[in-house]
């Protein structure tokens, strides 16, 4: 079998489906195209992302594999969200330069809680052909035998060649510490792959480009195993044209779950995308039709401006609803246009014992997650970016009285916080 990057440009697929993912730009890398095509055409492919569940919502940056999950079920084909209720418990080394801290059961179950709600914003679960299903690792992983699956599976593992891939090899060439309970997750996801292969069909695996390995190793041990042909894709990793990691701000992770992130500040997120990102995020992360956007490409000024709302609007309306899309959008007109504290922007509450003393701005800025530190509102307060009920502060000292809450604290044109 050969492993290859998918040469999209030079490939003619005859399915809708992988056509569709192609011009929309989520294939990074594939086992086979040409494979992938034909079983695309044969009938119902199922195909699973896998999501560990080390924080009680996912963000921006999960987005990609969940949209490819998405397009091929708009397509006919059968989604399937693998949690990894049992390789958290691990968790996954690639591209690290540590390990991820060790998660109680108790943790791991209320993030499986609070993760799964994104899915049923995007997905339609049923039990169709074409719906898609849930499913936890935990669920066999946590049944199988130390000794069996060194004798079954372990030993359809080389190595020489685990060690070669980038996610381990980066590791070890940095001198950075990799456990052997690390070493052992690609095993493991390896075998989800043909587990699931064995459960529900699952043909195709699919995930991020740092995932190129593991997703390797699940269909070769599916071939060694059981003799049967499966395959993997990547998206690629996404950054911004200036070159910033896709959903990471000064204020942190951009996070899928309204309870994490305000439906405005997330609809803000999507409204402030660079000029050269827009058109590609929109094919990316709406269902916008391909020969609209097309027809959108060349917008300058004012247009621009509009099509950025328009991918706001619609990249909010999938995760948050269209209602929350709307609401985000008459805030943010009213929060540009006039001053004083706008109905629906986020808010910080203080209690009771912060309502009796006076509160630098600078703190304020922080815990409103309006900047990562003091150092950058300092900073963003001596630039005159930051304005306090819509006057522009100079002080990088102010301190805010209680007696003058409830304030709106302003930093760039966009950013707003209702402290009160």
């Amino acid at each position: 079998m050969t492993m290859s990057d998918a040469a999209t440009d030079q490939f003619e697929p005859r399915s809708q489906v992988l056509r569709t993912l192609i011009e929309r730009g989520y294939v990074n890398q594939a086992t086979s195209l040409a494979g992938m095509d034909t079983a695309f055409r044969a009938g119902v492919v199922p195909a699973y992302v896998g999501f560990d569940a080390t924080a009680d919502s996912l963000h921006v940056g999960h987005l990609m594999p969940i949209m490819t999950l998405r397009r091929l079920q708009q397509a006919g084909h059968k989604p399937i969200v693998l949690i990894g209720g049992g390789t958290t418990r691990i968790g996954d080394p690639s591209f690290r330069a540590d390990a991820r801290p060790m998660l109680t059961d108790e943790q791991i179950a209320a993030n499986i809680a609070g993760i799964r709600k994104v899915f049923e914003r995007l997905l339609h679960f049923g039990d169709g052909p074409a719906d898609a299903i849930l499913v936890n690792n935990a669920d066999w992983l946590d049944r199988v035998g130390w000794i069996d699956m060194l004798r079954d599976v372990g030993r359809h593992f080389s190595i020489s060649r685990m060690l070669s891939f980038d996610s381990v090899k980066s590791r070890l060439e940095k001198q950075e510490n990799l456990t052997f309970l690390e070493f052992n997750y690609m095993i493991l996801q390896a075998l989800d792959f043909l587990e699931l292969s064995r459960r529900a069909d699952c043909r195709l695996q699919m995930g991020g480009a740092d995932q190129w390995g593991n997703i390797i190793n699940g269909v070769e041990l599916i071939r060694r195993m059981d003799g049967k042909q499966a395959f993997g894709m990547t998206a690629p990793l996404l950054t911004t044209a200036s070159g910033a990691k896709m959903g990471k701000t000064a204020a942190g992770a951009v996070w899928l779950n309204a309870d994490r992130l305000s439906p405005y500040d997330y609809w803000q997120f999507w409204r402030n995308t660079e000029d050269a990102d827009v058109v590609r995020f929109l094919k990316l992360f709406t269902d916008l039709p391909m020969a609209e956007i097309e027809q959108l490409a060349g917008a300058t000024g004012s247009e621009l401006n509009a099509l950025k709302q328009r991918l706001a609007d619609e990249a909010t309306a999938l995760v948050h609803g269209a209602g929350a899309a709307r609401r985000a959008e008459a805030t943010a007109r009213q929060a540009f246009g006039q001053h004083g504290a706008a109905e629906g922007l986020p808010t910080l509450e203080l209690s009771h014992v912060e309502h009796g003393r006076e509160i630098a701005l600078v703190d304020l800025m922080v815990r409103a997650r309006l900047t990562a530190s003091k150092g950058e509102a300092r900073r963003a307060i001596s630039g005159c970016g930051v304005k306090l009920n819509g006057n522009v502060v100079q002080d990088v000292d102010l301190v805010v009285s209680p007696r003058a809450l409830p304030i709106r604290i302003s930093f760039g044109r966009r950013r707003h916080v209702v402290v009160k």
